[in-house]
């Protein structure tokens, strides 16, 4: 008799154990899961605005008078002509507003854009004349690269090399 109730009990613990290790691993696959969404949710951009005149297959875009930039209603950029401002976004759409001034006196007509951004790049920036102009993203899109200034590369001093032999020893 004694024998009988050992049986459904290990039997028992084989399955606490399965389950356990099934909770365990439904958990980690889930914390994953969340990571990868976070990552890809939290990830940050810095977006450039230029307002500057552009050509795109041989067709010049003019650069607009004023451009205001308008995100989550608050204004982010407010871009005269030949002019660049700059916003941070967090996720991988940008939705805005850009209330455009074509020319001085005149009254601003405002648009809602809304593009996604890609993934691979940290600064873009969108040229806003070749956007309204309705140009495909690789025209009015591109990665931000920054360019060493004069004095950067002054200030740095080359050597060529330190063990240098020379003759007035």
């Amino acid at each position: 008799m004694h024998m009988m109730h050992m049986m459904p009990m290990q039997r028992g613990m084989r399955m606490n154990k399965k389950r356990q290790l099934l909770f365990r691993a439904a958990a980690i696959v889930l914390v994953i899961a969340l990571a990868v969404i976070m990552f890809i949710i939290g990830r940050g951009h810095t977006i450039y605005f230029d307002n500057k005149s552009a050509e795109f297959d041989g067709k010049e875009y003019r650069s607009f008078y004023k451009v205001e930039v308008i995100k989550d209603k608050e204004k982010v950029a407010k871009l005269s002509e030949e002019d660049r401002g700059m916003a941070d976004l967090m996720g991988q759409t940008l939705t805005m507003t850009i209330e455009i001034t074509d020319e001085k006196g005149r009254e601003p007509h405002a648009h809602k854009v809304s593009m996604p951004i890609p993934y691979n790049m940290d600064g873009i920036v969108i040229n806003l004349p070749e956007l309204m102009a309705g140009l495909p993203a690789d025209a009015y899109m591109s990665e931000f690269v920054p360019i060493a200034s004069a004095e950067d590369e002054e200030d740095e001093e080359v050597v060529i090399d330190e063990f240098e032999i020379q003759d007035d020893i």
